[in-house]
């Protein structure tokens, strides 16, 4: 049996990306090294991807891999993760909505287009909330919204400040998590792994400080993770849960192109 031609498309060599190709090399598999700053799309020729027999999708940049990912399953060429997948997962609100719709148990969240209805919709939640962007990673642009003078505030450096996707207000209840979330990884049908991110900050993100530690799967765990992953379009994802103290495990994100170094 051959063995597979794998096409990594990537903005940077990040820590992920140097252990995906050692093994690579460690099980002999042909892979070649794709720049997203240096690729073209020659939307007449899909000949020269046809080669791989998938695209491992590794972009920083949600812009350049939503794009690339649609250009190459339009081919049918097969990717990890599909453009799908990865329109979902960008978009905190298509997320939010795919795993509501599946019944999928995550935190309240309320949607706004105007700071007067965001402002209706945060006491309605009461406070403190939590506002983020729609779009976005690594724990920037959060605000932990603790009453209504700060509430209109930052509602009103969003509307003046901000870019469209500012605009929509994603307003999330507050979880009084135990100083730490949980990031657990799926790949297909099952999680293989989990990770504790322990902060003394509300933000918990390894980006922003966040210590990492070993969590184990439970069933419970793998049961909630697997069917967020398959509400979004399954695939190889990262699960970002919290741990409610009264309602239990809520799913908060779902990531598409995930760091896994810890």
């Amino acid at each position: 049996m051959s063995k597979p031609r794998i096409g990594v498309l990537y903005s940077r060599v990040r820590v992920e990306e140097k252990l995906l190709f050692e093994e690579f090399e460690r099980r002999g598999y042909l892979y070649d090294k794709l720049d997203d700053r240096e690729v073209i799309f020659d939307l007449d020729d899909p000949a020269p991807w046809r080669k791989y027999d998938v695209i491992l999708e590794r972009c920083i940049n949600h812009s350049r891999a939503l794009f690339a990912l649609k250009i190459l399953n339009d081919w049918g060429i097969p990717t990890v993760n599909t453009y799908k997948v990865a329109d979902t997962c960008g978009n905190k609100l298509l997320t939010s909505s795919a795993l509501v719709r599946d019944g999928v148990a995550s935190p309240q969240i309320k949607i706004a287009f105007t700071p007067e209805s965001a402002l209706k919709a945060i006491e309605e939640i009461g406070y403190p909330v939590v506002l983020k962007p729609a779009v976005g990673s690594w724990g920037r642009l959060l605000s932990k919204i603790n009453d209504r003078e700060a509430a209109e505030a930052v509602l009103e450096h969003k509307e003046v400040l901000g870019t469209y996707h500012h605009s929509i207000f994603y307003i999330q209840e507050y979880v009084h998590k135990p100083q730490r979330d949980i990031r657990a990884f799926v790949v297909g049908d099952e999680t293989i792994c989990a990770i504790y991110r322990t902060s003394g900050h509300w933000i918990t993100n390894t980006a922003r400080g966040g210590v990492a530690s070993n969590c184990p799967v439970t069933p419970e765990m793998n049961d909630l993770c697997v069917r967020a992953a398959r509400a979004v379009g399954g695939g190889v994802v990262a699960i970002d849960l919290l741990e409610h103290p009264e309602k239990g495990l809520l799913v908060n994100e779902v990531n598409y192109t995930m760091e896994f170094r810890n």
